[in-house]
């Protein structure tokens, strides 16, 4: 039988390891997952990667709950340019999402005739594939997929709908202490492109960058717990993939 004494060490243990989680989750690292097939083809769904909390300095969401201990952001660092983050939406300040930072603030973006332009300046694009099948929500469709290349000379993979469905736009004008993200399934990602869900998401609401994919699994074909089917389900060549 246990006694009083062995159960209060036990409690007090726990409430360690608690604190100490909730220390690491909020100052230095948090894993995430990935439930929709905005950021294809670079994140997929059931992706589980780890995002860095210290890299753009901390704010209230940098904490379970978002709870107001923190006025501001501190340690604020700024983010660069095709950075993939995790964000609180501006709509709830609730909702993690997690895009690619195309707009600094001060900075123009628009489309025109399906290609972005950034200050005025078109965003260099170069055709990888004509004929690539991705999701979209729960339908797959085909894609052109291309490498795109920012002024600080970052790399990656962005995919457009054959037919372009977005083609041209007003032009965005990002406010001071803002951003502008996008997700990299053109077509198919909620981003900043729409002002009244997402729009210019404050610095405050910034989470943190993703690193890297520690885990991925595709729950269309079997659970975890489906032991035999992991190696179907399970995409072991993602695992520790470093997020561009």
């Amino acid at each position: 039988m246990f006694s009083k004494k062995i159960i209060i060490d036990n409690i007090k243990t726990l409430f360690y390891a608690l604190i100490i989680a909730i220390i690491i989750r909020s100052l230095i690292i948090q894993p995430f997952y990935i439930p929709s097939s905005s950021m294809e083809p670079n994140l997929l769904v059931g992706d589980r990667l780890f995002v860095s909390k210290y890299s753009y300095g901390y704010s209230k969401h940098s904490f379970p709950f978002s709870p107001p201990i923190i006025n501001g952001r501190i340690l604020s660092k700024e983010p660069k340019r095709g950075d993939v983050v995790v964000f609180k939406t501006p709509a709830d300040n609730r909702t993690d999402y997690i895009k690619r930072l195309i707009g600094l603030p001060g900075d123009s973006i628009q489309f025109i005739n399906s290609n972005l332009f950034l200050n005025n300046s078109e965003i260099l694009k170069s055709k990888i594939s004509n004929k690539d099948l991705i999701y979209c929500g729960k339908k797959t469709i085909e894609v052109f997929t291309f490498e795109e290349l920012l002024p600080n000379g970052k790399k990656y993979n962005t995919v457009y709908l054959k037919d372009y469905t977005f083609q041209n736009s007003d032009k965005y004008i990002v406010p001071q202490d803002h951003y502008f993200f996008l997700g990299d399934n053109r077509d198919c990602s909620k981003d900043s492109r729409f002002l009244t869900s997402v729009g210019y998401v404050h610095k405050d609401n910034l989470v943190g960058k993703a690193r890297f994919i520690f885990f991925s699994s595709d729950k269309s074909i079997g659970s975890i717990f489906s032991f035999w089917k992991w190696n179907k389900s399970i995409r072991f060549d993602r695992f520790f993939k470093i997020i561009q």
